[in-house]
This record gives structure tokens, sequence and C-alpha cells, in this order.
């Protein structure tokens, strides 16, 4: 599996595009951060980051994009930037027909690291630790866009499988123990009336 994850932002968007599959470790693909002027307008800072996310997909071709669920913070400017940046890539990957899923800091933290309090150094470090890396993805946000890749690969595809295995619980009970519905033998004949 293939996943692009995005850690958003107007200024620095981090993008990190990993391979693997859940339980190895994942392999690293690109790594990087698309930057936009502070001084620009924000209708031509969003253009922007769409261009550069869709050229990223098209090179790339991802199986699945994971960009991080904006939080509260003080500054709303910030927030606001960040959910702008972040819905780009949402709609780049819907356009596209792509699965997203968006992960909280915290749950990043947790997959990489085991805690979802870690600081940006430990992620850092167990970035560079799973993806095999000399030197840390520079800047911070390459390194949490690899980290978002890597909390996806792991944990979005053991949330698959149980939604999967859930599926088919579901649809055992609605058959009922014969295979039937209600029971019945898939026949129509026979079983509890």
């Amino acid at each position: 599996m293939r996943v692009l994850g995005v850690d958003p932002g107007l200024t620095r968007c981090g993008m990190g595009v990993i391979d693997g599959v859940p339980g190895k470790p994942p392999a690293l693909a690109a790594a990087d951060v698309i930057r936009t002027p502070a001084s620009a307008d924000v209708a031509a800072r969003l253009l922007a980051l769409e261009v550069e996310i869709d050229a990223w997909l098209a090179e790339y071709r991802p199986d699945a994009v994971a960009v991080e669920r904006v939080f509260s913070q003080h500054n709303v400017r910030t927030v606001m930037g960040t959910a702008q940046a972040g819905a780009v890539a949402i709609v780049c990957a819907a356009r596209r027909g792509l699965p997203v899923a968006l992960h909280t800091p915290s749950e990043v933290k947790a997959a990489v690291t085991g805690s979802g309090r870690a600081d940006k150094a430990q992620v850092t470090a167990m970035v560079m630790r799973l993806l095999r890396m000399d030197d840390p993805p520079r800047p911070a946000d390459t390194a949490d866009a690899l980290a978002l890749a890597i909390c996806h690969l792991w944990r979005g595809a053991m949330q698959h499988r149980l939604a999967a295995a859930q599926a088919a619980s579901v649809r055992r009970r609605a058959l009922g123990p014969s295979g039937g519905p209600g029971g019945r033998p898939p026949d129509g004949k026979g079983g509890p009336r």
C-alpha cells in the first residue's frame, strides 16, 4: 500500500509518501514541503497548494491520503490556514477517488512512538528509525507528514480489517446459521418459520 501523508499548512505544507504493509517497516518513497509566500493573497496560496498536491498525487499515485485533523489552537488565524490547506488536500484526493483519513496529532504520535504525548523530537527519531533514514527529514513538517503516512498505514489498515470483519459478522447474523435469509437455507425451503 502506498500512502501520502499531508501535514497541512499555508506557509509550509509537509508531504510524505511511504510504501508498506501493516506490521513491517515501511519504505520511504518521497518527502518534501510545499511552500507559499505569507505575503501572497490567501486564494493564490490555496491555488498553489492545490496545483502542487495534485502534482504529487499524479506522480506518486498513492492508494490513500492521510491528513492531520485540525485541532483547537489559541491562534485562530493559524487554525484557519491549516484547516483550509487540509481541505485542499482532501478535495484533491476526492477528485481522484482516493480514500482520505484524518488523524489527530495524538493518534499519530501514539502510532509512531507508542505515546500520544511524544514530542516532535521523539516523533522525528522514530520516523528516521522506521524509514531507515540517516538524517532527520527537514523541515519538521516533512517528518510530521511521514508520521501521518505511517500512522495511516498501520492504523488505517487495521481499521479496514476490523470494519470488514464486522461487516462479515453482520452478514452472517442476517443470513442465519443455515446461510439463508432469516435462518432459511439458500433455496428458501425448510428452516425455522
